[in-house]
């Protein structure tokens, strides 16, 4: 299922009020999708550069067309002996390098996403990108199998990981099945299955949305009295308080309720940028 196919799901059964999700899942991974309802929507673009925690599976021993098992054959390798030298291989790929995406990706060039060039048979030139990874670990290896953890920036294509392992190691391999758990401070163990909302009425289905705010959790945050949070929320830059936070706020007021997503600037003062309509619940207030 694709991401937008999950999205519209949940839009049917919360009876269609505005909605997007927090981050492309590739059809055949499974695992975390944020959405976002209503006015959480307006704050939907912050997960997308947060930090990404996969578990991967990567097969050992043959390249694809795609990188993943949807492929083509393209080289296959001896996988004996790959056990000794994977640990030093991915030593390799931990912390910054440059990464080329692959060309069965949703990136445009020309206006067209690359993967429709890729299945035309056409190859694009594509830059490089500077990616991080944090946490490269091997959950488990069977004899062609390898399970990853691998904890990354926003960017880094795991296919195209799976593949340059492959290559190291001289065997070949592709991406054979990918699970999101966390983006961010979203952890997979705090979502609900579509089936799960599908079996539940509506009043049920309500419990399980969490506040607006709790996508821009890793944010620092802001209290505001309530003169300057009846500005903000007009649009209004106001003079700060007196915490030593700066760049991108959540801003709250005297009752926790969440007012929406602001700048503040070098001389102290709170310049709006995403606003709710009106004061929110905000997690701070059930924490």
């Amino acid at each position: 299922m694709s991401s937008n196919a999950a999205l519209q799901c949940v839009r049917r059964l919360f009876e269609r009020p505005k909605a997007g999700h927090a981050g492309t899942l590739d059809p055949f991974a499974t695992g975390l999708l944020p959405i976002c309802l209503g006015e959480a929507t307006k704050f939907a673009g912050i997960p997308l550069a947060a930090h990404k925690t996969y578990e991967a599976v990567v097969t050992l021993g043959l390249a694809t067309s795609t990188g993943d098992s949807t492929g083509a054959a393209l080289f296959s390798g001896s996988v004996d002996g790959y056990i000794d030298r994977l640990p030093e291989t991915l030593e390799g790929f931990r912390g910054e390098f440059d990464q080329v995406p692959p060309m069965f990706s949703a990136l445009k060039h020309k206006g067209q996403p690359l993967y429709k060039y890729a299945r035309a048979g056409a190859e694009v030139e594509r830059a490089p990108r500077r990616v991080h990874i944090f946490q490269l670990d091997i959950l488990s290896a069977s004899k062609q199998d390898v399970t990853l953890l691998v904890r990354c920036s926003k960017g880094t294509y795991i296919r195209t990981l799976a593949h340059d392992i492959g290559v190291r190691l001289g065997c070949g391999g592709h991406l054979a099945a990918l699970r999101r758990t966390r983006i961010g401070t979203l952890d997979v163990h705090d979502a609900v299955t579509l089936d799960s909302l599908a079996s539940m009425n509506l009043s049920q289905r309500i419990k399980h949305v969490h506040p607006a705010d709790l996508v821009l959790a890793e944010l620092p945050w802001l209290g505001l009295d309530p003169l300057s949070a009846s500005a903000v929320l007009q649009g209004r830059p106001v003079e700060g308080p007196s915490q030593g936070v700066s760049g991108m706020v959540r801003l709250y007021d005297d009752a926790g309720r969440f007012l929406g997503l602001a700048v503040r600037d070098a001389q102290g003062r709170v310049v709006p940028k995403r606003m709710c309509s009106r004061p929110l619940l905000g997690s701070r207030q059930i924490i």
